[in-house]
């Protein structure tokens, strides 16, 4: 009997939805790979704009060994980072994990539980310099592997895709990852590119602090 993979995906309060529903969307399509929502408590929390409500199935203390963790990433882990509930369950369940992730911000989770002390990592482009602060090498891949750490991180938002097909290579193989791939279609072509800061122009970074500086009401 093939055995199965249980993945934990944190949400919390302001959680960037994309993170956890990119990751989600790739690895449920696995039959052997169980997905739970897990926090502090059981219940409906909402996305970042508030505009998305995903219901927790379980809190933290009910998962306390899942196979494979994926933290996304927010404007809510800023307080998850003093969060030593949180950082606890987060250093508990690495010593068992197969692999421990993250998408965007949640690799600031990671590193306030010191588990990328000294490594390089990668996080969303405009905080990588809270990222350095807890002595971690910021870098602009995509995903970052440390495989013999069991650790990866994804950068901004729809990394946590290129994440998530490479966690299905890892834990089945590469015919699983491609598989995964084929069932979402994921095969961007964007009518636009500047999908990095090494791409935007300085019209298009305008926009985004534009954008970013607005909020919502």
């Amino acid at each position: 009997m093939t055995p199965r993979t249980t993945v934990a995906i944190p949400l919390f309060d302001d959680f960037t939805a994309l993170d956890a529903i990119g990751p989600y969307e790739v690895l449920q399509r696995v039959p052997t790979i169980d997905v739970v929502v897990v926090g502090h408590a059981r219940g409906e929390v909402r996305s970042e704009t508030g505009m998305l409500g995903i219901t927790r199935d379980a809190t933290f203390e009910e998962v306390p060994a899942p196979d494979v963790l994926v933290f996304p990433g927010g404007v809510g882990t800023r307080v998850l980072e003093r969060d030593e509930r949180v950082l606890d369950w987060v250093r508990s369940v690495h010593a068992t994990t197969t692999w421990t992730t993250s998408v965007c911000t949640g690799s600031l989770v990671l590193a306030a539980a010191g588990l990328l002390t000294g490594l390089t990592a990668t996080t969303h482009w405009a905080t990588y310099p809270e990222l350095e602060a807890y002595d971690v090498t910021a870098v602009p891949d995509r995903v970052v592997e440390h495989l013999e750490r069991r650790i990866l991180t994804a950068a901004g938002v729809s990394s946590g895709i290129d994440m998530a097909l490479r966690l299905v290579e890892l834990l089945v193989d590469t015919t699983a990852a491609r598989a995964a791939q084929l069932m979402i279609e994921y095969d961007p072509q964007p009518p636009v590119d500047s999908g990095s800061v090494a791409k935007a122009t300085e019209e298009t970074m305008a926009r985004v602090i534009e954008y970013a500086s607005a909020g919502r009401s």
